[in-house]
């Protein structure tokens, strides 16, 4: 079998809608406020769309009013961070550990009272969630 980070493009596009396969493999952004877990709480896991790794869990959730699902922390080895310098800024960008897919950005020091003062802007597209 072979490694979810080595399929062809045509491979990802095969298992991952349109506008998944534009988030988690070109590196998009969704809407703010159009994504269906940016206002969702219920208790369970959040998992990568693309591979189906287990990545944030529920009790890591929080509101953070910016319009993407915010996590103040990944599962362990879940979640890979890189620079990323486009737009004329350095930000951090997150994306699954397993299959390499786009998450998203993570931010620090913002304020927020969570235990790690980041937030983990996510995509909702590039999740799925289990109960």
């Amino acid at each position: 079998m072979t490694d979810s980070k080595d399929k062809t493009d045509e491979e990802w596009r095969a298992i991952l809608s349109p506008e998944q396969f534009r988030v988690l493999r070109k590196k998009g952004t969704e809407p703010a406020g159009t994504g269906k877990y940016d206002s969702h709480y219920e208790e369970g896991v959040y998992e990568c769309a693309g591979c189906g790794t287990p990545l944030y869990k529920s009790n890591t959730k929080f509101k953070s009013g910016c319009g993407w699902p915010a996590f103040f922390d990944a599962v362990p080895g879940a979640v890979n961070r890189h620079e990323d310098r486009t737009f004329g800024m350095t930000r951090i960008e997150i994306t699954c550990a397993a299959c390499g897919g786009h998450l998203g950005h993570v931010f620090k020091g913002e304020g927020f009272s969570t235990p790690t003062d980041e937030r983990h802007c996510v995509n909702s597209v590039s999740l799925t969630f289990k109960s």
